[in-house]
């Protein structure tokens, strides 16, 4: 009979600021600066009914996926729901594919067939992107069970919200996980609200970290608008994970600052509550803020790397706007695996 003991903790230990090269700042840097600006502009675009459909952005919570990227190696996999830009971004798909798809062009990283929430990239071995609720989770079940039956040293990082985590799935997940052993790392990224309802009014219990508990399953608390705090997360469950102790449990208690969707006015919050993280919470001020009071980057070196990325996201724009729509012909594709 396997025994296992409750590891479920808080943690906000950051001891991996010492660890932080100018050349690591400056990458970081540049990719939640990347993921906001993008997000951004994909607001606009959606506002001028470029974007159709749903679009759900992921602006304030830049140092979850950021953080998560650092610490995981290239070849391990990450699964999410349809927040994804961000994710996708992180994982480093070219932008003007992801800008193409949210336009629904035959250059998107679906062929213009999946929009903003069903991106996809399995050459960056990100596996979506997924509209359902929760359906995420066992996915990136699937892609840790596939690791392990091929002795691969790999983890699958599989993304949820908070107001996923009441599914009913994920608990199934959790059991198959523990069970086997597998290398799943389970990110709940808790944005305080789920649509336009606060986790204190749908949630019996809040806490999170102790939900993988009944199953054998250690978890933390994290503050997700800390990169310090998230990478080194991190890089303690993935090393629980590849030690062979199987799953793991990380909450990030982020904030989201745009409603839930393009159709959120967000009416359900005060505008103090959202303003005071812009304020004392963003993690790209934050971030910013530690390399230049470090002395590890400069403010010209940083305003230089604002400017390349509005660059970088205009041609993205660009590139979309003048991307091909698909072919009446792309209906009957991708329906069966030959």
């Amino acid at each position: 009979m396997r025994m296992t003991k409750k590891t479920s903790k808080q943690t906000t230990k950051k001891s991996s600021e010492a660890r932080l090269s100018k050349q690591e700042f400056l990458k970081y840097y540049k990719d939640m600066v990347l993921i906001r600006r993008f997000e951004e502009r994909a607001g606009q675009a959606y506002g001028m009914g470029y974007i159709g459909g749903f679009c759900h952005l992921y602006i304030g919570q830049e140092a979850v996926v950021v953080g998560a990227k650092a610490a995981l190696n290239d070849d391990d996999a990450m699964v999410t729901s349809y927040r994804d830009h961000g994710h996708i971004l992180a994982c480093g798909t070219d932008p003007k594919a992801i800008m193409a798809e949210l336009f629904g062009k035959e250059t998107g990283v679906s062929r213009g067939k999946g929009g903003s929430m069903h991106l996809f990239d399995t050459e960056k071995n990100f596996y979506g992107g997924h509209g359902i609720v929760g359906a995420q989770v066992p996915i990136g079940v699937g892609v840790a069970f596939a690791y392990k039956y091929r002795d691969e040293n790999r983890i699958a990082a599989t993304f949820f919200g908070d107001g996923a985590a009441n599914q009913g799935q994920v608990y199934e997940s959790f059991n198959m996980a523990s069970l086997w052993q597998l290398p799943v790392l389970f990110i709940i990224e808790n944005n305080q609200y789920g649509m336009g309802t606060s986790v204190e009014r749908s949630t019996a219990t809040a806490k999170f970290f102790d939900r993988g508990e009944a199953f054998g399953i250690p978890g933390e608390r994290v503050d997700g608008q800390d990169f310090f705090a998230v990478r080194e997360a991190i890089e303690r469950a993935a090393k629980h994970i590849r030690s062979g102790k199987g799953p793991y449990l990380l909450v990030m208690k982020t904030y989201r600052y745009r409603g839930h969707s393009m159709s959120d006015p967000a009416k359900y919050r005060k505008k103090e509550e959202v303003q005071q993280y812009k304020d004392k919470h963003d993690p790209i001020n934050n971030f910013k803020q530690w390399g230049l009071t470090n002395n590890v980057a400069g403010e010209a070196e940083l305003k230089e790397i604002d400017k390349e990325i509005k660059v970088t996201v205009d041609e993205a724009i660009e590139f979309a706007k003048e991307s091909k729509e698909p072919l009446a012909s792309e209906l009957w594709t991708d329906i069966y695996n030959d």
